[in-house]
This record gives structure tokens, C-alpha cells and sequence, in this order.
């Protein structure tokens, strides 16, 4: 039998503040107000699962918002540095419309620049998904046959799309991911007697549902 893992994505509540800016990595609060959407996040979710966020503080704002729905004892939140949002280098801060601007054609229609450009002082998407692949892959295999609950961002959870279906990295950019929606993605790891460099198998059962109560 193959353990599969099962991975519960969700993207961080709205960050209200930024106001039209890029806040890419920046350690900006979301808002929480909305409960319904908790209460039917805390509905759909399993118990007994592991808890990561990223190490950005609106993810654990958002993982305790819906862990306050529910009966069962709040477990433990594992911040994970390697989940945290695409690095935007010098344009975090600035204001999306004047980059896109500025930049004209330079930018890909669905994110702020093709995929395998990187800002002046960040990364590009290409290497988020190298990024939340590695770590993906260790929790996988720490927590195999495990649920676990990924309170993260948009582009990180582009980025495991990207990886579970090995889509080019520009296509992954047309993925919707909504704050606080809902993806599900199973790691299925190779049977026991299969050949040391068999991948891993995946199945995506849900992308970007938003539940309310």
C-alpha cells in the first residue's frame, strides 16, 4: 500500500492595510472579521492534523481564526519559512498600478511578471516552486499518510500546484486563489518495492473553494 498524504492549502485572510501596494514577504495583519468563512473552514477540515503556516504573521492570524470554530483542542502551529509568499525584492512597498505602469508589457497577465523573472532583490516564481517543493516534500515524507493543514499564500499555493501537476511555471500563474479558499492535494508516495528515483504520485481533489457555513 502507498501512504498518502493529504494536503489541506488554504491562503490567509485579506490583507485590508496594503491598500493596492505589493506586500509580497513584508509582515503585514490580515482581517479575520468574516467568521462565517471560519466556521466553514473548521467545518471541512480534519481533525487529528498537522498545522502549518508560513512564517509570516497573517497565515498564524488566519490558522488561529479558524482553530477558534472549532470544539477539539487547538494543536500546535509549525511555522515554516519556506512557505512564506514570493519574494518581491524592491517592489514591495510600491503601489501594484505604478509598476504595471512602468513596466508596460513587462509583466505577465495574471501576476506581476513573467515566471522566471526575478525582481530587483527577490525571486522569481520559477524558484518558489523549487522553494515550497523541497519543503513539501520533507513534510511529505515526515508526516506520510498524515493530514496536513497549510495556512499559506497565494503564490505558494500556485507554486504547489505547479508542482504536483509538473505545469510550466507561467501556466501555473492562472490558478484563482482566493484569501481564505481551499485546496486539496494528495501526495500518493511510491509502493514500497518500487525502483529508489520513482516520483511520488498526486490528485488534486479541490482548488480554491471558499466554504461558508
Amino acid at each position: 500500500m502507498s501512504a498518502t498524504t493529504r494536503w489541506w492549502w488554504i491562503r490567509h485572510a485579506p490583507v485590508t492595510s496594503a491598500n493596492g501596494r505589493i506586500y509580497g514577504q513584508m509582515d503585514m495583519d490580515c482581517d479575520t472579521s468574516d467568521t462565517s468563512i471560519y466556521d466553514g473552514l473548521a467545518a471541512l477540515l480534519p481533525q487529528d492534523a498537522i498545522w502549518v503556516t508560513s512564517n509570516l504573521i497573517r497565515t498564524t492570524q488566519t490558522a488561529e481564526a479558524i482553530l477558534a470554530r472549532r470544539a477539539d483542542p487547538a494543536p500546535e502551529l509549525h511555522p515554516e519559512r519556506e512557505l512564506a509568499e514570493q519574494s518581491f525584492g524592491d517592489w514591495q512597498g510600491r503601489h501594484r498600478d505604478e509598476l504595471i505602469a512602468e513596466r508596460g508589457e513587462q509583466w505577465n497577465r495574471f501576476w506581476l511578471a513573467p515566471a522566471h523573472e526575478a525582481p530587483p532583490g527577490g525571486e522569481s516564481f520559477a524558484d518558489l516552486i523549487q522553494r515550497v517543493g523541497t519543503v513539501v516534500d520533507r513534510l511529505s515524507r515526515t508526516h506520510a499518510g498524515r493530514d496536513v493543514v497549510a495556512v499559506t499564500h497565494g503564490g505558494t499555493i500556485r507554486a504547489a500546484l505547479a508542482r504536483a501537476l509538473d505545469l510550466e511555471p507561467e501556466r501555473a500563474l492562472s490558478f484563482v486563489v482566493d484569501n481564505c479558499a481551499l485546496t486539496r492535494i494528495d501526495h500518493i508516495a511510491p509502493p514500497a518495492d518500487s525502483a529508489p528515483d520513482t516520483p511520488p504520485a498526486w490528485r488534486v481533489a479541490l482548488v480554491n473553494h471558499v466554504p461558508r457555513a
